[in-house]
């Protein structure tokens, strides 16, 4: 089964860009550039669960051994959960590439119970539950220009995705107050931690969080 995850993956190079800005023991995290192509590529299956959010509006064929399409529209911000589903071979029918991260998730799922300053306890109107299953929990994040998030605790490790370039100040708990300008697309890793949050921009901060349990 390696042989053909690997040979796969090497194939599928010619039709898509990839790079992995980060790998732990948790997580596989691939920023992936979908190009447009008239031929499909490689069959090959993947080895773990995966959550995928696009970056870019466009398209997206799966074609599975036993012959079943799925064809997936796909826009800014979308996010889905992508189970282990056998053999099958992708391709970007569209005009325009399309970015995506994919996390892979390694480990077996672990029991998780919300804290008291869970932040969709905390900021409601901020934190909503894109979807949770036994692995992860995926919350998409948007707060207003000027906004500060009180005090909350992320109780998981996470891969936070930004969905738009952000200015934002942090400050931990009985700490140092940092800024931040990540980029639109930009993916990084956080341990749990508690802290407030403030957005400094002049637009939406918007986030798609996924907490590993």
């Amino acid at each position: 089964m390696r042989l053909v995850v690997f040979l796969a993956a090497s194939a599928a190079t010619v039709l898509a860009q990839r790079s992995i800005p980060i790998e732990n023991d948790q997580v596989r995290v691939l920023s992936v550039v979908d190009k447009p192509t008239t031929s499909k590529g490689a069959m090959h299956e993947h080895a773990m669960n995966r959550v995928m959010i696009y970056l870019d509006e466009g398209r997206q064929r799966i074609t599975f051994k036993d012959g079943r399409v799925v064809d997936r529209p796909v826009k800014p911000g979308m996010v889905i959960w992508d189970p282990k589903q056998g053999l099958h071979q992708s391709e970007n029918p569209g005009t325009t590439a399309v970015r995506i991260v994919e996390i892979e998730l390694k480990g077996e799922p672990k029991a998780f119970t919300s804290p008291s300053l869970d932040p969709l306890k905390v900021y409601p109107a901020g934190y909503k539950v894109e979807f949770e299953n036994p692995q992860v929990r995926v919350v998409r994040v948007k707060v207003g220009p000027g906004t500060k998030i009180p005090l909350h605790e992320h109780a998981l490790n996470r891969v936070t995705v930004f969905l738009q370039p952000q200015k934002m100040r942090i400050t931990p708990e009985g700490g140092t107050a940092t800024e931040l300008a990540p980029t639109q697309g930009e993916v990084r890793w956080g341990t749990p931690v508690r802290h407030v949050e403030e957005n400094l921009g002049s637009g939406d901060f918007e986030v798609v969080m996924v907490e590993v349990k």
